[in-house]
C-alpha cells in the first residue's frame, strides 16, 4: 500500500511521515484492497483555533469505492488518530452492510419519511430577496455554494448504500441501475434507510 503525506501551511518531519505509514498499516486488516492513501494535513494559523489547530484528511483508493475520512484536533498526531478510526469505523460498518441479508431491511418510501410532517401548520414570517452570484436566494441567512461533478455510473441500491459507509456520509446520490433515475439514499436509525428518486417523466 502506497502512502503519499502532503503538508499545507506545516513542515512535515520523516518521522511524522514514518509514524502515518506505520499507522495507515493496520486498516488493510479491514480493507485488503487498498492501494493508496493521500494524507492531507492542514495547519490552522489562527490561534484562537487552537483546539482545532491541525485538520488532516485521509483518501484511500482501492480496487473498490473511494473512502475518506477527515479530523481536526490540536496536534497533527492527535488529527491522525482520529481520522484513522473514523475510516476503520466506517470499513467496518460497510462490511457489516454487505453481511446484511438482501431484502432484510426494506427503505422506506418517501411518503412514510414524510408522513410524520403532516398536519403542522406553518407560521407566516417576512423574508427578503437577494442575489447572490446567479442565484435568487429567499432569507438572511448565508450562503455558500460549492459545486462538485463526479462520473455516474449506474448502480445497484446495495452498492448506493455501500459506497455511502464507504465515504462516511448521511446520504448519497446515484443513478439507480433498475430504472436510470436519479436517487438518494439517506440513513434513518442505525440501518434503517430511505430512498428518493426522481421521476424523470419520460414515459408521460
Amino acid at each position: 500500500m502506497e502512502v503519499v503525506v502532503t503538508g499545507r501551511h506545516c513542515e512535515l518531519s520523516d518521522r511524522f511521515r514514518s509514524h502515518v505509514e506505520e499507522k495507515l498499516s493496520r486498516l488493510e486488516k479491514h480493507d485488503h484492497r487498498i492501494i493508496r492513501v493521500n494524507v492531507e494535513v492542514e495547519c490552522e494559523r489562527n490561534p484562537r483555533q487552537a483546539d482545532r489547530a491541525v485538520r488532516l484528511q485521509l483518501t484511500a483508493l482501492s480496487k473498490g469505492p473511494v473512502i475518506r475520512a477527515e479530523a481536526c484536533a490540536a496536534d497533527k498526531m492527535g488529527a491522525l488518530d482520529l481520522a484513522i478510526d473514523k475510516m476503520a469505523a466506517q470499513m467496518r460498518r460497510a462490511a457489516d452492510r454487505r453481511r446484511v441479508h438482501r431484502g432484510r431491511h426494506t427503505p422506506v418510501s418517501v411518503g412514510q419519511a414524510l408522513a410524520g410532517t403532516a398536519g403542522v401548520e406553518e407560521e407566516e414570517v417576512t423574508t427578503t430577496d437577494r442575489v447572490v452570484g446567479p442565484i435568487d436566494v429567499t432569507g438572511d441567512g448565508p450562503l455558500v455554494v460549492r459545486e462538485k461533478t463526479h462520473p455516474a455510473d449506474p448502480m445497484t441500491l446495495d452498492q448506493a448504500l455501500y459506497e455511502m459507509e464507504l465515504v462516511g456520509h448521511d446520504f448519497y446520490l446515484f443513478v439507480d441501475k433498475e430504472n436510470e433515475r436519479p436517487s438518494v439514499v439517506y440513513r434513518r436509525r442505525g440501518y434503517d434507510y430511505g430512498v428518493i428518486s426522481l421521476d424523470l417523466g419520460e414515459d408521460a
